[in-house]
């Protein structure tokens, strides 16, 4: 489940109450996501987290509300008839990738913890066609799903995010952000957030990691059929598989949810070749990569490719474990597992993949 339980409660119950108090809120951001899908999105736009359906009538159709809440659902099937209701959650998507042509999120990640919304935006970018645009209105400031004084209809609990943190999660959940504006409001900030869908991989990672693989960046391949390493001349996966550090073939969600295996880039832009990518490029995204592993603590991270440690911070650096940490987390550094890098063999890089297993989970 993605909105909070006690949450979701509340709405429940206070579903009528809270349709009359929200009326005519956020609706710019339904008139900006329109504008920007054009006249031929790719697909169905969605409303996720739809509630009564006061913004989900403002989107043509066809559109589809996506609504955990019961009450919410009734509502909104008797003020928007021409909607596909579903009965969902944020975090896991009933759609096919890539199917989405445009979403609106307006009222759920407030109400995910912050930990876990990394998660949810990958189900977002999965289901969302490239290039496909998206309107999201979060909260400022500094609260990890707690609840806030003086609520109306209950002590429902809010994720409130600082600026800084809120775009490195969008970046790397696979995010072009083209606009931000923060409005003041009587409680608290809102960031009204316009994203594109970018053709990249999202990462999927979570506080429950034992190790987090770093790939340099996604091949335009890899980021097409949505999983890293994904090209089938690519070692990463049989060498993984090899040396048990997942079950599962190309299948990142699986290694995150089975295996607390994790998975990022150390640059987010796909490109067809790694040597396209700049020193500048490693090293932005090396700071992203420090702080993904200080805020989720996973126990090391492995770093798949020389080139990206070596561009960013030893270039004499050689395979295995490296001196020193990364925000927190224990470094591995082995070679590319690409097709293309004939002096690496099969058996040498499951070597390399087992020595960050052996290390053993927390």
């Amino acid at each position: 489940m993605t909105l909070d339980p006690k949450t979701a409660a509340l709405y429940e119950e206070h579903a009528v109450a809270w349709t009359a108090a929200r009326e005519g809120k956020n609706v710019d951001a339904a008139l900006r996501l329109v504008e920007r899908a054009g006249a031929a999105p790719a697909g169905p736009f969605l409303d996720v987290g739809a509630g009564p359906g006061y913004l989900t009538e403002r989107l043509p159709e066809p559109v589809i509300g996506l609504e955990p809440v019961e009450a919410f659902l009734e509502i909104l099937g008797k003020r928007v008839p021409g909607v596909t209701r579903i009965r969902g959650e944020a975090g896991s998507l009933p759609f096919r990738p890539a199917t989405i042509g445009a979403a609106l999120v307006t009222s759920v990640y407030v109400h995910v913890a912050r930990r876990r919304l990394p998660m949810a935006l990958a189900e977002l970018h999965r289901a969302l066609a490239a290039d496909a645009p998206a309107e999201l209105v979060m909260f400022g400031g500094d609260l990890d799903l707690e609840p806030t004084d003086g609520d109306p209809f209950g002590a429902r609990r809010y994720s409130h995010w600082p600026e800084a943190d809120l775009r490195r999660v969008l970046v790397g959940a696979g995010f072009t952000v083209e606009a931000w504006a923060t409005t003041d409001h009587a409680a608290w900030p809102h960031y009204e957030i316009s994203l594109r869908r970018a053709l990249t991989l999202p990462d999927t990672v979570s506080p429950d990691m034992d190790v987090l693989v770093c790939g340099l960046n996604p091949s335009l391949y890899s980021a097409e059929v949505g999983v890293g390493f994904g090209r089938p001349g690519n070692r990463f996966w049989p060498a993984a598989l090899a040396a048990g550090l997942v079950t599962a073939d190309r299948d990142p969600r699986a290694a995150l949810a089975d295996h607390a295996v994790g998975m990022t880039d150390l640059v987010k832009r796909a490109t067809p070749r790694a040597d396209e990518l700049t020193v500048d490029e490693y090293r932005q995204g090396l700071a992203r990569v420090e702080w993904l592993c200080e805020w989720l603590r996973p126990r090391a991270v492995c770093f798949v490719g020389l080139g990206g440690w070596r561009a960013a911070v030893d270039r004499r650096a050689i395979p295995g474990w490296q001196p020193g940490d990364l925000g927190g987390s224990a470094v591995y550094v082995m070679p590319s597992t690409s097709g293309l890098n004939a002096h690496a063999r099969l058996d040498d890089l499951t070597k390399h993949l087992r020595a960050v297993r052996e290390r053993g989970p927390r």
